[in-house]
């Protein structure tokens, strides 16, 4: 894997006295102790994070946790005060912190991209205008730059507006001219700081997917500031949780729902729902953990109500379900098949625990197979995994 951005033990310290600051927060003191003996406010301490290509990288915490501070200091916004910020520029990693003023305006245009939470549109602009406005500044010829501008509102669906100006637009509408202005630039790399938190919940919710969505087909490397940990856990390849400046834990979305580091991380997640986060994956039994009946036959569940037989590449010939010939379907024919005993659902390791569950409740509580991208069997999950996984949970 490729790395696009990667934190080196960043410190941010903000106002006078930082060589003090420095020291201080070597020897571990708190965003509070800094202020009260220095004045100086600790913005990052020790933040190491890495960002690979194609992901979405989420930073959340409480407001004044130092996510959005840790996320401007990509692109220079906020000054580092020690420790490195590289960033991929072609065939090498650019020191963000240390390169020189022509090094970071081509990165600025080039490299890295930002949407804001307030739109930052420009009001006596229209929507075309406001999305070429980056590429107007780094000299994007005309011809050029309508076509980038004529690609990226097909994109976010907003062809039939870019004669409109900004007050004339929903705030919905008003962010994607933002997404489209950050995307018209080609930049690899983009920051999203709270991008959808002034808008309302079921358009921030229609925002989340169209994110998705865009990032299916461009595999841009997002760094995504929010505090909504719903938020985080639907779109964010991993999330990294920050409290007073200092990095607390990062990890997926899996491992900050199962594994959380300490008490900060475990109040974050006490009400959300292990459904919304938990795979086939994290419930599964490995083929090897279940109980084997000769001849090539496997049982899928502790009840032993249900086996497949298998072939020496594990692809299925046989299944049985209570004695009987079973038929093995699909999850994602769940929704239109009716509940009955002869059908054994099957998944893969990446399906949702939720799709799982609503395959049992077809299936009379029968155990779902899980197969890999050659159709090999990999594994099961019976009704006591979900149990146990929920209630651990």
């Amino acid at each position: 894997m490729t790395v696009a951005v990667e934190f080196r033990n960043v410190d941010i310290v903000f106002g006078k006295d930082r060589a003090r600051a420095l020291e201080m927060i070597d020897r571990g003191a708190s965003r509070d102790e800094v202020l009260a003996r220095t004045g100086a406010v600790l913005g990052c301490a020790g933040a190491s994070l890495t960002v690979q290509e194609g992901d979405i990288s989420v930073l959340m915490g409480l407001s004044g946790s130092g996510k959005s501070t840790l996320l401007r200091a990509v692109n220079r916004l906020n000054v580092v005060s020690r420790g490195s910020v590289m960033v991929h520029d072609g065939d090498r990693m650019v020191d963000v912190v240390t390169c020189d003023d022509a090094t970071l305006r081509s990165l600025r245009q080039k490299q890295v991209a930002m949407v804001f939470q307030q739109f930052g549109l420009l009001p006596w602009r229209t929507v075309e205008e406001n999305i070429g406005f980056g590429l107007e500044l780094a000299g994007v010829p005309d011809a050029e730059r309508r076509e980038r501008v004529a690609n990226q509102l097909r994109l976010v669906g907003l062809d039939q507006w870019s004669k409109k100006y900004a007050h004339e637009l929903s705030g919905g509408m008003q962010q994607r001219v933002g997404l489209a202005r950050a995307f018209a630039t080609e930049a690899p790399i983009l920051l999203m700081d709270e991008p959808f938190s002034a808008l309302d919940p079921l358009i921030r919710t229609k925002l989340q997917d169209e994110l998705l969505q865009l990032q299916a087909k461009l595999k841009k490397t997002i760094i995504f500031v929010s505090h909504d940990l719903e938020e985080a856990l639907k779109i964010g390849t991993t999330i990294t949780i920050m409290e007073g400046g200092r990095i607390v834990q990062t990890g997926t979305p899996e491992d900050i729902v199962l594994q959380p580091a300490n008490d900060y991380v475990r109040d974050f997640i006490a009400n959300v729902n292990p459904l919304s986060v938990l795979t086939a994956w994290n419930v599964m039994r490995m083929k090897h953990e279940l109980a084997h009946d000769g001849d090539g036959w496997v049982w899928l569940d502790r009840r032993a109500t249900t086996r497949f037989r298998l072939d020496a590449q594990d692809l299925v010939i046989a299944a049985e379900r209570s004695g009987r010939p079973a038929d093995w379907v699909s999850c994602s024919d769940v929704e239109r098949l009716p509940e009955n005993g002869s059908q054994v659902f099957w998944a893969t390791p990446g399906t949702s625990l939720k799709t799982v569950m609503l395959a049992m409740q077809r299936s009379q509580t029968a155990p779902v197979a899980l197969f890999d991208e050659q159709s090999r069997f990999v594994g099961s999950i019976g009704i006591q995994d979900v149990l146990s996984a929920v209630l651990r949970r």
